[in-house]
């Protein structure tokens, strides 16, 4: 932290990134062509913003520095999501399909961030290009920018550690690979096998190509935008329902924990804690909501059954996952569902996958955590150390994962408290903040699954973009940025 800030090379990263978008908003051009429709000329535009961009950073950034620091890897990792917002939004505004600058700024970071909420009141309204578009938002951004970019560059004599390191914060990192861009590739791959797996499977379930390809890119990133506004509740078919409940599952799991069973690791799937935790939670809360739904004086049939299993099991697999997909409107719901999935929201599942929230295995660890102290309490004398996957957690291990709990709790407390100021109601406050910064998509009230966040207030618009960001890349990358010491040489 004592060097000095290299700005050049900040420069150099975040153009070879921004050219990564104008390659895929120039590629974008070929759906309007595809579907006879007038768009193409606006992706156009918006790759050549991006480009030129790209050139002028490559070159005010040549002949920099290639060793990437901590301060180097928050800055681009922070900013280049604000980028690729800022230039993925102009389809939107130049054509006019959202026209409110602010409008367009919050679905596009909310499709980055692979929230999913969303300000659209009548989506099928969007031509193909832009649902196309709307949903490779969410696609990119599911993988992370970074990683996927990290791919590229050696292409550029560039160290990726530290962009890894900022991208991926949780407590723990599996090696795939040694070399950095070589664990990208691996993920890079997994991701495409899941979306195109999930792609056929929607399609033989009578989805159309284009919808079945539009839902799996949602689905593998975790993002929930839908091509349509009932969203999946559009389709009335058990099969396509429980195949993206299906595929928002495994898209909850650590993707190592993949490339282990393609090497036949196998134990190391077995072993998993969080993976563990992630389904007995999952399918605890999802049987306790289907009894909440099920008058059981009045059941006629086993259908009344499956159908309350089903908008159960969809929406905790939803909201666990923060895919945000809906089939039911749980704001009809008895008000104690709307506690279990607060709780659902807050918790997310495994860390080293595409969902949000504070994540199954900072959950695992600190509720041991909590519990042997208790037992030393009772048993000062006793040595009780923390273990996770039968081995022990260090101490600084555990104090960033308390520390990253107790402060995702007071970040939500303290958003809640700015949105209700700004003027959006209580209820309203409280969905809107934990959706956001879990990167969920649906809240509670007006914010609800019924509803969006077209009309709360400007300035709650841009404080939820804000949080959206911070809430996925996990807090302290983008925090950082607003502490002195973090900048003093």
């Amino acid at each position: 932290m004592n060097k000095e800030f290299n700005l050049r090379l900040v420069l150099r990263v975040m153009g070879s990134l921004a050219l990564v978008e104008s390659v895929v908003l120039l590629a974008m051009c070929l759906i309007p062509l595809i579907y006879g429709e007038n768009d193409a000329y606006y992706f156009l535009i918006s790759s050549g913003i991006s480009f030129t961009f790209a050139l002028a950073a490559l070159f005010f950034g040549r002949n920099s520095s290639t060793q990437i620091g901590k301060r180097e890897g928050s800055v681009i990792v922070t900013f280049t999501w604000i980028i690729f917002s800022l230039f993925g939004l102009l389809p939107f505004w130049l054509s006019g399909s959202i026209p409110s600058f602010s409008n367009a700024f919050f679905e596009t970071i909310s499709g980055f961030t692979t929230t999913g909420a969303s300000i659209l009141n009548n989506i099928e309204e969007l031509s193909h290009g832009m649902l196309f578009w709307r949903n490779m938002t969410h696609w990119i951004g599911g993988i992370g920018i970074i990683v996927i970019s990290l791919a590229i560059l050696p292409l550029f004599s560039t160290s990726g550690t530290q962009l890894f390191a900022a991208e991926t914060t949780g407590p723990t990192k599996d090696k795939i690979h040694p070399k950095i861009s070589e664990t990208s590739k691996r993920l890079f791959l997994i991701y495409v096998i899941l979306t195109a797996t999930e792609t056929v499977l929607l399609y033989l379930g009578g989805m159309t190509f284009f919808d079945a390809v539009c839902q799996s890119f949602a689905t593998i990133a975790t993002g929930g935008f839908s091509t349509k506004q009932a969203s999946i509740a559009y389709w009335d078919s058990p099969y396509i329902q429980y195949i993206i409940i299906l595929f928002m599952i495994l898209s909850g799991i650590n993707f190592s924990l993949y490339y282990f069973g393609f090497k036949n690791k196998f134990s190391k799937i077995w072993e998993n804690e969080e993976l563990r935790y992630y389904l007995i939670l999952l399918f605890t809360f999802a049987i306790i909501i289907t009894f909440s739904l099920i008058d059981f004086s009045k059941i006629q049939s086993f259908t009344t059954l499956e159908k309350a299993w089903r908008d159960a099991f969809f929406t905790v697999s939803s909201l666990m996952t923060t895919t945000g997909f809906c089939t039911a409107d749980y704001m009809t719901w008895k008000p104690m569902t709307w506690f279990l999935l607060l709780i659902v929201m807050l918790t997310g599942a495994s860390a080293g996958s595409t969902s949000g929230g504070i994540k199954m295995i900072r959950i695992v660890i600190s509720a041991k955590t909590c519990y042997y102290e208790f037992k030393r309490l009772i048993h000062p004398n006793a040595v009780i150390p923390v273990r996770y996957n039968g081995y022990l957690v260090r101490e600084d291990i555990l104090t960033r994962v308390l520390a990253f709990t107790l402060l995702y709790l007071l970040v939500a407390a303290f958003g809640i408290f700015v949105l209700a100021l700004s003027g959006m109601g209580f209820q309203e406050s409280i969905g809107g903040m934990i959706t956001c910064l879990g990167g969920v998509g649906p809240g509670l009230g007006l914010v609800g699954p019924s509803g969006n966040f077209a009309n709360i207030p400007e300035f709650s618009k841009w404080f939820l973009s804000l949080m959206m960001l911070t809430g996925r890349l996990e807090l302290f990358t983008v925090l950082l940025l607003f502490t002195p010491a973090f900048w003093k040489r």
